[in-house]
């Protein structure tokens, strides 16, 4: 496969009749679920701050809510790359990195693919159903976004809004999780992620926008073209000041501000050095972001210890 790396250890551990199903989920591919799943787990540590400065923190339910969130993502990441393959299954045929992905290079098919939606959709559900009643309505209410996403490259030249928009979910959820509702810091944090994806799905659209413009795909990519830089200067500058405020919001401390810093000069590195016709450089700033996102995390982690 064109865009599959064809040494990652799945390959050395499944056999060969599941490797299409593994690239339908990008199980060789991890940051797609690593990108999904920061967002639970920083809201899960914020909530987590604010739990333990009102004395109802509790280490045992944080840990077991961080492995359903890594769990969970997997599983729905999964699910949604299976989806958006079948809704794009005629658009992969006539793009060079997509057309030998399983569907449309026929290794699987139609009714195969819906099936394994189905079993990764359960392992979701069963994540999904250890959390309170809030988090579960809450979770369901963003199929409609993540129905919405694959069609948005159709209609509008905003489709990373919709990506941002299903994949930074795990913003609410994590709170949701601690709390059972929501609360302004959460908002907060999920708007920062929300714009922290277009600029990095952006930077990943930019592999693809000669086929996308001779297909007619719209992206932010070709959106952008040549003013990229000054968008993700806009973008990942919003990025920074929305998560801030949503640990003013919750009063992280200062290790959580130092980790944002950290980030924020990542960014700032991407920002500086992008050639948006470098195709695998493109790729690899993208991939960068998953450091960025543990960064993140590791400065709230500090803060929960020390606070």
């Amino acid at each position: 496969m064109a865009d599959a790396p064809s040494d990652n250890w799945v390959y050395r551990v499944l056999p060969r009749p599941l490797w299409p199903y593994a690239q339908l989920a990008r199980w060789d591919r991890p940051i797609g679920w690593q990108l999904l799943m920061w967002p639970c787990l920083w809201s899960a540590a914020l909530a987590a701050i604010v739990a333990r400065a009102e004395a109802a923190y509790s280490f045992s339910q944080f840990a077991w809510h961080l492995l359903l969130f890594v769990i969970g993502s997997i599983a729905m990441r999964g699910a949604g790359c299976t989806y958006n393959d079948l809704v794009d299954h005629e658009i992969d045929r006539a793009v060079a990195r997509t057309r030998s992905r399983p569907l449309p290079s026929g290794r699987v098919s139609r009714g195969q693919a819906k099936l394994f939606i189905v079993l990764q959709a359960l392992v979701g559900l069963i994540v999904l159903l250890q959390f309170n009643t809030f988090s579960v309505v809450l979770a369901l209410a963003s199929l409609a976004v993540v129905a919405v996403y694959p069609f948005a490259k159709r209609f509008t030249d905003w489709p990373q809004f919709f990506l941002g928009l299903a994949f930074s979910w795990g913003a609410l959820m994590g709170w949701a999780a601690q709390f059972g509702a929501l609360a302004l810091a959460p908002v907060a944090l999920y708007a920062g992620a929300v714009v922290w994806t277009i600029g990095y799905d952006t930077i990943y659209a930019h592999q693809d926008k000669e086929d996308d413009a001779l297909i007619g795909v719209r992206s932010t990519a070709r959106l952008f073209g040549d003013r990229t830089r000054r968008w993700l200067i806009a973008l990942y500058g919003l990025a920074i000041v929305l998560i801030g405020l949503s640990f003013a919001l919750a009063g992280t401390g200062i290790l959580a501000y130092a980790g944002l810093a950290v980030a924020a000069a990542l960014l700032a590195w991407q920002i500086i050095t992008i050639d948006i016709d470098d195709g695998e450089q493109c790729l690899a700033l993208f991939k960068f972001n998953g450091i960025v996102g543990l960064i993140v995390f590791l400065g709230l982690l500090a803060a929960l210890a020390f606070a």
